[in-house]
């Protein structure tokens, strides 16, 4: 019996120790490309090692593994799904029982708890202690910002427990809610974290429409279109003449020192605008048949085909919704992992269902910076304030946690949530559940009727010779900018 109990005992040591192993490992992996792309961005600031470098590098480290974190709550549904399907395929391989139910589970609580962590502590301490100057009257320094940066959090701190007391004390006024008030870590915590998941719903819900028709938009830039009925030299040969005037104009305003300023910046933007479009011209004239006659059309059919599929798959949840009380995101207090499938039809939905979630997740950034009022944290190469990084950090975060409960919610994935993610209150409520399905699909399928239908009424436009009249307020081409189809300029 006691070697029994040792042997038992090893045993959950070793797979203790192999979870860590393993959870370190994709942590470390996902912190390394998290720094890579934040130095792509960051703002290039001298090597001096003073105090402002010092707290921009520890702000550096602590965006690195926000984003981290978040990449993290990106991959854990599809992770979790297809060891789900190779322990169903594969169930007595030796080399793949490291794949279990404790380690899937882990994963999404660590995953949960760090979102928490660097939702509401590392965020805002990255936030204050870099504004921070340290109290009047004290000495400056390093010691003096970090005891301003904690006295912030500490009353930020205070703001928010009040806030979340007093909205479940009106919510809940029975007394088993009254004596769950005082209790911090099982009831505040699920409760705020329940809150903000919310509110990364409803932004996703934002979001990903607008992101579903922008992404035709931005795929369009990035390849070739197809050249029909255009005359690419033509074009290129006005757009030469046109660099050449505003060159010669911003040459003589420079002679006279009255006009320097503001209209020599704006010569200068409209030089490099008409720069871009000479280079997306040439672009266009060098690529290769295939490459605009075929790739360009793949690319917008697998488009518009995983977007139709993820609108079919929100209107058949609808019905399942009022139908099935199983269909409800309520949680599962199981670990079922690798008993049964989730998936009707075995491992070519997982792989469906996984796309598609990657898809609306990048759906769901694109539609993010898209909106006007997300804008200004778009980042830019090499010249993003690190005010701008930790926007994006906690934008990106508070996206990508309720990717999961986002993707459950519409029918995405019948993968039950694991750890805290499956604990919010608001996943019970079918009224909640059943309008976001809706709204979803309404706002997605008239977001890509205003872009076919805004498509086609400029193809006839360009077919009646109406594109060139000198509308006001005309929206100028994306894709063109200043530049009406033909390749003249609109406005100089």
């Amino acid at each position: 019996m006691e070697e029994d109990d040792v042997t038992i005992r090893e045993q959950n040591f070793h797979s203790q120790v192999r979870e860590y192993i393993i959870c370190f490992l994709l942590f470390a992996v996902l912190y390394i490309v998290s720094y890579c792309i934040i130095t792509r961005y960051k703002r290039k600031s001298d090597d001096h090692e003073d105090e402002d470098a010092v707290v921009n590098r520890i702000s550096l480290y602590l965006c690195t593994f926000t984003l981290a974190v978040s990449g993290g709550a990106v991959f854990l549904l599809p992770f979790s799904i297809i060891s789900n399907e190779i322990l169903l395929s594969f169930p007595k391989n030796y080399y793949i029982q490291w794949l279990n139910g404790s380690l899937i589970h882990g994963l999404w609580n660590l995953v949960s708890l760090f979102s928490n962590l660097c939702l509401f502590v590392l965020m805002p301490f990255a936030y204050f202690f870099l504004e921070s100057e340290g109290f009047a009257g004290s000495k400056k320094g390093i010691k003096a910002r970090i005891l301003e940066t904690f006295v912030m959090l500490f009353l930020l701190a205070l703001l928010i427990l009040g806030i979340v007391w007093v909205a479940s004390a009106l919510i809940d006024n029975d007394a088993a809610s009254m004596e769950s008030l005082y209790d911090l870590w099982e009831f505040y915590l699920p409760y705020l974290y329940s809150c903000i998941s919310l509110m990364g719903g409803l932004l996703l819900l934002m979001c990903t429409p607008v992101g579903l028709s922008r992404m035709f938009t931005v795929m369009g830039q990035l390849l070739v279109k197809p050249t029909i009925l255009e005359d690419l030299d033509e074009q290129i040969y006005c757009i030469h003449l046109q660099e050449e005037a505003l060159q010669r104009r911003l040459n003589g305003s420079s002679s006279h020192t009255y006009t320097r300023g503001s209209f020599a910046h704006q010569l200068k933007k409209e030089l490099d605008n008409i720069i871009n479009q000479r280079n997306k011209l040439e672009r266009r004239k060098k690529a290769s048949g295939w490459e605009k006659n075929l790739l360009y059309p793949i690319v917008m059919l697998i488009l518009l085909t995983g977007t139709t599929i993820s609108v079919l798959m929100v209107a058949l949840n609808i019905l399942y919704l009022l139908v099935d009380e199983t269909a409800m995101p309520k949680g599962s207090t199981e670990r079922g992992i690798g008993n049964t499938s989730l998936s009707t039809f075995g491992v070519a939905q997982a792989v469906l269902e996984i796309i598609l979630m990657f898809y609306l997740m990048a759906s769901s950034v694109v539609g993010f910076y898209s909106l006007r009022v997300f804008e200004g944290l778009t980042p830019r190469k090499d010249d993003t304030t690190m005010t701008t990084i930790i926007g994006c950090c906690v934008s990106i975060l508070v996206l990508s946690s309720a990717l999961p409960v986002m993707s459950r919610t519409l029918g995405i994935t019948r993968f039950d949530l694991l750890g805290d993610f499956g604990r919010f209150n608001w996943l019970g409520n079918l009224y909640i559940v059943l309008s976001y399905n809706m709204l979803f699909a309404v706002v997605t399928t008239l977001c890509l009727v205003r872009k076919f239908t805004s498509a086609v009424r400029e193809e006839l436009l360009k077919a009646l010779g109406l594109d060139k009249l000198q509308l006001s307020n005309s929206p100028t081409d994306p894709e063109s900018g200043k530049l009406s189809a033909n390749g003249h300029q609109k406005t100089l």
